[in-house]
Parts: structure tokens; C-alpha cells; sequence
């Protein structure tokens, strides 16, 4: 996404919301006169204790929007947003007790009333409705290649990871190589199949799986010898590396162009 495609982003109220949320405390703590009138303070100076949250806040940002692979300005606002909220919410109780409650009440209030923007551009991708659906996909045309992710509407990873894997199904599709997405959220059923946790601190979300003649073959994220799971940059670069997926695109061309020739000389 482009810097001017960002910064029209940036106009949709789910993000002008959370922005503001999430800057409301240094904002109002930092301003002459409202900070004396909210805080009954005779300085607009940060203390000790708010100091640290705020450098403890920064430290946890840095860190978990380069685990969810944040490539852009949009998908590091997106993966901080919970985490500066959630900041504000112990500043402003650590603060005031009644202003905290404000805090939390216009916080949950917020994620109903502005839910954050799904992608909307082009794509390939068929969204299996249950388990089923999925199985039986796989087993209706063994020939063909299926690469699946397996997500979570709420996850900050997920949404990053749409776009990405929107533009890899425009980008590789083919009669018998197809991308496919489950949310676990809504059928847990299929990450107890595949052995995905769908926590609320998974680590696995997103898993994205590559399914040939109806199994398994590929996934990442993966774990190693001793089952700790190895940490992947769902990045375009690295999910075309990971997966070969141009060596993929190729072979199922050729194997669709030959399935095509047979049946041109069988009629």
C-alpha cells in the first residue's frame, strides 16, 4: 500500500477513533490548562510511574508489530492500537478511578460502533463456511493445489496478513492451484483438526497450510525438532520463498496444460 493510499486511510473513522483514543492521555496530560482542570495538577508534567508505562508501551509496540510482520504505517497502527488503549486505560485508573471507567466505557463502545476496515480490493480467495466444507474440498478434486489460511476476524495479524494474501491469489491462481480461507474464530472445529491454537495469545494465527493431492505438505508457521514454534514474516516475499510458490504456479500449469491436451485428443 502506498504512502497516499495510507493517509486515505487514515480518514476512516475506525482509525481517527483509535488514533485519538489512543493518544487522549498524553494529549490532555501534556496541555496547559486542561491538564491542571482534569488532573487538579499544578504542572503538566509527566511522574515516575507514567513514564515507565509509556516507555514500557513503546518497547511492546516495537516488538509485536515485527512479529506480525507490520510492513506499512496502516499495519503498525493496526497491530498498536490494543496496546496503546490498553495503556490509556491504566493511566487514566491510575489517574482517576471515575475517569478510567469513562475510558473503558468509550473503549468497548468504540470497537462496536467503529469495527476496523476489512479488505476490499481484488481477489481469488473462496472463505470455507465450516470443517466440512473444507474437507470435503480437498478430497473433491485431488489434482488440485490448495494453499488455506486458517485466521481470526479479531487478530491484528490477520487483518495485516489480508491484503498480502488477496494479492498472492490475484497474482498465482490457476484452475487447480486455489486459495482458500477458514476463520477458526467461528469454526473451532478446524483448528482442532489442523492443530492451530486460536488463543487470544496464539502465536499461530495466521497459519497458513498448502495442501496437495488432499494433505498437508507445508505450513507456516512451523515448529522445530524440539516443538517450539518458529516465528514467520507473513510478508509476500517470504510466503512466495517459503512455499515456492512460482515452482507451485509452474508445475500446475504444465499439469493443467497437459490434462488439457488429453482431453483435446480424447474428443
Amino acid at each position: 500500500m502506498s504512502f497516499k493510499q495510507d493517509l486515505k486511510q487514515l480518514l476512516k473513522p475506525y482509525y481517527i477513533f483509535n488514533i485519538l483514543l489512543s493518544l487522549s492521555y498524553v494529549f490532555l496530560k501534556r496541555m496547559p490548562g486542561l491538564c491542571n482542570y482534569i488532573f487538579a495538577s499544578d504542572t503538566c508534567e509527566f511522574e515516575g510511574r507514567e513514564t515507565e508505562i509509556l516507555f514500557f508501551l513503546i518497547i511492546v509496540i516495537a516488538m509485536r508489530t515485527r512479529k506480525t510482520g507490520s510492513v506499512s504505517m496502516i499495519n503498525y497502527l493496526s497491530s498498536s492500537f490494543i496496546y496503546t488503549k490498553i495503556a490509556n486505560l491504566i493511566l487514566w485508573f491510575s489517574a482517576d478511578f471515575l475517569m478510567g471507567i469513562i475510558y473503558g466505557i468509550i473503549f468497548i463502545l468504540g470497537a462496536l460502533i467503529f469495527p476496523e476496515p476489512t479488505y476490499s480490493g481484488p481477489s481469488n480467495v473462496i472463505y470455507f463456511r465450516d470443517l466440512q466444507g473444507l474437507e470435503e474440498e480437498l478430497s473433491r478434486n485431488k489434482k488440485t493445489t490448495w494453499l488455506v489460511a486458517f485466521y481470526t476476524v479479531w487478530n491484528p495479524a490477520c487483518v495485516t496478513f489480508a491484503p498480502v494474501f488477496a494479492k498472492l491469489s490475484t497474482e498465482f491462481h490457476l484452475e487447480n492451484l486455489r486459495f482458500g480461507k477458514i476463520d477458526i474464530g467461528r469454526y473451532p472445529e478446524a483448528a482442532k483438526k489442523y492443530h492451530v491454537n486460536d488463543g487470544s495469545l496464539s502465536k499461530q494465527l495466521p497459519t497458513l497450510i498448502l495442501f496437495e493431492d488432499g494433505k498437508e505438505v507445508l505450513r507456516r508457521p512451523t515448529t522445530d525438532t524440539k516443538g517450539k514454534l518458529i516465528s514467520f514474516l507473513f510478508s509476500d516475499d517470504n510466503i512466495k520463498k517459503a512455499f515456492g510458490l512460482n515452482g507451485v504456479y509452474e508445475n500446475c500449469r504444465n499439469e493443467l496444460k497437459r490434462s488439457n491436451k488429453l482431453h483435446h485428443k480424447s474428443d
